[in-house]
């Protein structure tokens, strides 16, 4: 059986379009996803800006399949997997496996709080031993700021023991930089691929030996962040890495999924990129005025826009 090719660069978290329903729109997600790679950055669909915990499982199968059926390479994507019912996580896990994506992106069970590391090790083993299958690739998602359930260096140790070959990496969008610091030192010259979560840590994260960054903003302004990714070992990589931040901040300042989705209806013309699925909600007028004044004078533009319409 083929090696599964490890990955790398930039990905990005997929923002999920809605109709007025609050439907997914599966032509505008294609066409997001191409857009994306055109701009070589990978999709992983339904993380936690795809507002992936707002969809069903059914969703997410149908959306993913839309994907391989309009013919975007696996190989690119790493679909969230992670739920809180076991057997979701497993179910999502096959599929994503079976159409050969380059891996999964797997929150722990993330509603109680509290758990041991024995629980946590357990439902990650469980996915691993039902899946069984040698392709599985999983990247942990470190994000206690928002699942409240943290993946601590003690667990990621205990995990490439047992399962080396299917523990492939983490996306660490804990924001703390000694964190990701350690898991590189412990766990990078083991093959552990360690993607920052956010652009603002690339750059930090690459001359750590990192894998690259799994970030929001990778959705609007992919073709900067890829350009410090390629040029990392360049003169000029801390300019582009303080230009970056400062696009970042621009959208910071507001609820990030709601403001990346008003640029990219502000930039396209398509008014119906706005919505986003309760209990988030849009943002209003005064916003997107304040965002798109903001925008403007940090000289943020998106390429290509026009292919998103």
């Amino acid at each position: 059986m083929p090696t599964t090719p490890r990955l790398k660069g930039i990905f990005s978290p997929v923002l999920t379009p809605f109709n007025a329903d609050y439907s997914p729109d599966p032509d505008r997600f294609i066409r997001h996803c191409k857009w994306l790679l055109d701009q070589d950055v990978g999709l992983a669909v339904f993380g936690t800006n795809s507002e992936a915990n707002s969809l069903t499982v059914n969703e997410k199968r149908g959306l993913l399949d839309a994907l391989l059926e309009a013919g975007l390479p696996a190989a690119r994507m790493m679909p969230g997997t992670g739920a809180c019912a076991l057997p979701d996580a497993i179910e999502l896990t096959k599929q994503a496996v079976k159409a050969g994506c380059g891996g999964v992106l797997m929150l722990p069970p993330f509603y109680y709080k509290g758990v041991s590391d024995e629980g946590l090790f357990r439902a990650y083993a469980a996915v691993i031993d039902a899946v069984a299958d040698e392709r599985l690739r999983i990247y942990l998602y470190h994000i206690p700021q928002v699942s409240g359930v943290p993946i601590p260096l003690t667990l990621i140790e205990r995990l490439l023991k047992a399962y080396p070959k299917a523990i492939a990496g983490i996306k660490d969008s804990s924001g703390d930089w000694k964190n990701t610091s350690a898991m590189l030192e412990r766990f990078q010259p083991q093959g552990f691929d360690v993607f920052a979560g956010s652009e603002n840590f690339l750059l930090a994260n690459l001359r750590g030996g990192g894998a690259g960054c799994i970030t929001a903003t990778g959705n609007v302004n992919p073709s900067a962040i890829v350009q410090l990714y390629k040029t990392w070992q360049q003169a000029d990589a801390d300019a582009q890495q303080k230009k970056l931040d400062e696009q970042r901040a621009a959208f910071a300042q507001f609820p990030m999924i709601p403001a990346m989705k008003a640029a990219i209806a502000l930039k396209t013309g398509r008014k119906d990129w706005v919505h986003v699925r309760p209990p988030l909600v849009d943002l209003d007028a005064e916003q997107q005025q304040t965002l798109a004044a903001t925008l403007d004078r940090v000289g943020f533009v998106m390429p290509n826009a026009g292919a998103l319409a």
